[in-house]
């Protein structure tokens, strides 16, 4: 037998393997690297914001201008999310001023307002002559300064102030997102007709705000509901055609060897949309915009602009912009074809939104239905074995489908289902599709008669589908059911919340079910005792397993080249360590469990560090210079004030609630037809049963409490767990009906009765 503490010890052995591996040489590499420190500014950059500005408005008729600017540049989606589900022009350009996410407060989604001028009162001071002064502006300051990202508007401003520049703002919009720390630039022109070609050689950085497309909508007005108007075709494309023209004089008039950014700012209703992004100059010719912030092709952030027009200028990024400078994909396909690619990617978008929550309403429905008539079929087998086989090999089939669904849910992601004509019918069927070819795989070999060989080829597949996805770009992750969406901009590579949830609980159970090969090898029958009588040499092969799945779940779900996930480590590395300890018969106390929660804290921040020394550091390095700069209690108290607010999100707290009913009245509890309970039944036919559910609920506890979307982790987890549990007892009882020792449970009376459920 294995000396007390020696799984413990292989395991963190291993993950001290993997960080002196891994970490330690890129954390050099990163040290040598040499950091940015030009003060001095050796380019010349205009940012053209075009608020609301689309890719279906742009055509060769339409819009010529914009149609050759893409031709010759790199163009992709840009999401502008900022602190609201939509984003309005002055939010746009206030986060282009901060290179953080900003917003106006307490005001109306309209267009900004016009600037403060020489010789016009203002609270802060006279404009610079021939300047002006964005209004409002030290209150705009405090209070993004005061929100949860500490946005520092002025940012762009005092960095090329600081370089010795200047800065040149046409049009209201502009002057909020050129203007420095007091809201000023240094020249200020009403429109772009008044520019002359002196004008635009005057400044390094020149901001230029084409709101024509937004100003169709302000005159289109609200109904008496307040709903906007909607504007016709017709008009927008009119309106688009005069943002056109007003582009047309600013390619026109500003010197050669400018890059031009053009950026759709804004929203233009409470429907978020995916917006224009084009970039021309050195580094971007004919292909699509890609950022280190969203590593999609064709896709990049309202955050990154700011962070591309610094770097175009020369100057080093501050480290209060968390943005990324947009890089340029080599594209051989024609404008047109990328235009139609990028047009595609938002209709991508709007068609999932529009799913998204449903489908969690329906997968929990669904799953509850498949509860409830799993616990009336077991209530109310017949006396026939016929009867109660079907009725149980009938059961067990939809409990695996449902275990199917998830990853399912990702392999549509697969299929274009959103160009058909009924986007939503379509995907339904591709998610049912894709879930019954894996129910079929893990029902049609031999291993269909094991308890929890076909809930293995399940969680198999879920966990290496999520495995390769992002470790190759994480492209089903983005616009999928329980992935992440551009328009919502939490995420944009690595796993969201549900993913890890997802992928963490396929891999525990995957490695818990992997163990049962070697443990099975020294016992022709398993029995409750079979961790205890397995040969040391078993259980050293299984807890090299575990160490073996558990180092590369760490690895994918927490290093920022994949998953990037900060709280999907610390939920891991605990549930494995204790996965270790269950599978040779120890008992994990709450000392040893804290221990492995320090062990995936200790874990996450190493990962950390390391992410922070690196050229672009990810929201992982960030959190370490937060920490560093004692900001880091903000962002774990705004997680936490999340997860507790997940409480409120009702279809994942009704399906948990329900989940755990079901766990503890069918599957935990003695069925008519045993004296024991389906799960001590499924216990008994698999030695890592026991270990894989408790394991499995603790990296959803676990990451219920470390993670802002809280409950919908547990739900996710649950979501996988219970239907596979349900198929694992269900196969249980129909072993013992084929091998006749199925023994109906005494009729004692119920007041009679001191048993107690297996848990």
């Amino acid at each position: 037998m294995t000396q007390r503490g020696a799984n413990v010890g292989i395991f963190v052995a291993a993950v001290v393997a993997l960080l002196t591996a891994v970490l330690i040489p890129s954390a050099a590499s990163a040290a040598t690297a040499p950091a940015a420190t030009t003060t001095v500014i050796n380019g010349r950059v205009v940012v053209i914001g075009v608020p609301g500005l689309m890719w279906s408005d742009i055509s060769a008729e339409t819009t010529p201008a914009l149609w050759k600017l893409t031709g010759e540049g790199s163009a992709g989606g840009l999401s502008v999310r900022t602190t609201r589900t939509s984003t309005c022009p002055t939010d746009g350009w206030l986060t282009l001023s901060a290179g953080q996410r900003s917003r106006l407060a307490h005001g109306d989604c309209a267009l900004p307002p016009n600037p403060i001028l020489p010789g016009q009162p203002s609270p802060t001071g006279q404009p610079p002559a021939g300047g002006a002064i964005a209004p409002g502006w030290p209150a705009i300051k405090s209070d993004n300064a005061g929100t949860g990202y500490h946005a520092q508007t002025g940012l762009l401003g005092d960095a090329v102030h600081a370089a010795g520049g200047c800065t040149l703002a046409v049009g209201a919009g502009a002057v909020f997102g050129a203007g420095d720390g007091g809201g000023r630039v240094d020249h200020y022109i009403p429109s772009t007709d008044r520019a002359t070609p002196a004008d635009w050689a005057r400044c390094q950085l020149a901001a230029v705000d084409v709101d024509d497309v937004f100003r169709a909508y302000i005159s289109a007005g609200v109904d008496t509901h307040g709903d906007q108007v909607p504007v016709s075709e017709h008009k927008r494309a009119a309106a688009a055609s005069a943002a056109d023209r007003r582009v047309a004089q600013v390619l026109k008039g500003i010197p050669a060897g400018t890059t031009v950014l053009v950026a759709g700012l804004s929203d233009t209703g409470v429907n978020p949309h995916l917006r224009v992004a084009i970039a021309k100059g050195a580094g971007y010719g004919p292909g699509f915009l890609t950022s280190g912030a969203t590593r999609q092709d064709g896709l990049a952030t309202l955050t990154d602009l700011t962070s591309t027009a610094l770097k175009q200028l020369g100057l080093k990024e501050p480290r209060q912009a968390v943005g990324s400078a947009w890089k340029a994909e080599h594209s051989g396909d024609s404008t047109a074809k990328r235009v139609e690619a990028l047009e595609d990617e938002d209709v991508a978008a709007q068609a999932i939104r529009a799913v998204q929550t449903s489908f969690y309403w329906v997968l929990f429905a669904t799953q509850l239905v498949l509860y409830g008539i799993a616990a009336l079929a077991l209530r109310r087998l017949g006396n026939d074995p016929g009867t109660r086989s079907r009725i149980l090999g009938g059961t067990r089939v939809i409990a695996l489908l449902g275990g199917a669904a998830p990853g399912a849910s990702f392999l549509a992601g697969l299929m274009p289902w959103w160009r058909a004509p009924h986007p939503t019918p379509v995907l339904i069927c591709t998610v049912l599709g894709f879930a019954g070819l894996m129910t079929g795989v893990a029902l049609a070999g031999p291993w269909r008669r094991s308890t929890f060989l076909p809930g293995l080829v399940i969680t198999a597949v879920t966990a290496a589908v999520l495995a390769l996805d992002v470790m190759t770009g994480s492209s089903l992750q983005l616009n999928t059911l329980m992935g992440y969406t551009a328009l919502v901009a939490g995420r944009f590579y690595g796993f969201g919340n549900q993913a890890f949830s997802l992928f963490a609980v396929a891999a525990i159970l995957t490695a818990a079910w992997i163990c049962e090969f070697p443990l099975r090898r020294h016992r022709a029958e398993p029995d409750p005792g079979g961790l205890l009588g397995a040969s040391r040499r078993a259980k050293g092969t299984a807890v090299a397993l575990v160490a073996a799945v558990g180092l590369l779940t760490v690895a994918v779900d927490g290093l920022p080249a994949w998953g990037s996930d900060f709280g999907g480590v610390i939920a891991i590395t605990p549930a494995f360590a204790m996965l270790g300890m269950m599978i040779t018969g120890k008992r994990v106390s709450p000392v040893k469990l804290g221990a492995f929660c320090v062990a995936g804290v200790a874990l996450v921040l190493a990962i950390s560090w390391w992410n922070s020394r690196s050229a672009n550091p990810t929201h992982m390095g960030r959190f370490w210079q937060d920490l560093m700069d004692g900001n880091a209690w903000d962002v774990v108290t705004r997680k936490f004030n999340a997860m507790l607010n997940s409480l409120g999100y009702w279809p994942f707290t009704l399906a948990l609630a329900a989940a755990l009913v079901f766990l503890f009245f069918v599957l935990a509890r003695p069925t008519r037809w045993r004296a024991v309970s389906l799960l001590h039944r499924a216990y008994q036919h698999s030695w890592t049963m026991r270990p894989a559910l408790i394991c499995a609920l603790a990296v959803g506890i676990i990451g219920t409490l470390v993670n802002d979307s809280g409950v919908v982790i547990l739900s996710v987890a649950f979501s996988l767990a219970t239907p596979l549990m349900l198929a694992a007892g269900v196969r249980s009882l129909e072993i013992d009906l084929d091998e006749g020792t199925e023994q109906p449970r005494p009729r004692a009376p119920r007041e009679a009765s001191t048993e107690s459920p297996s848990a």
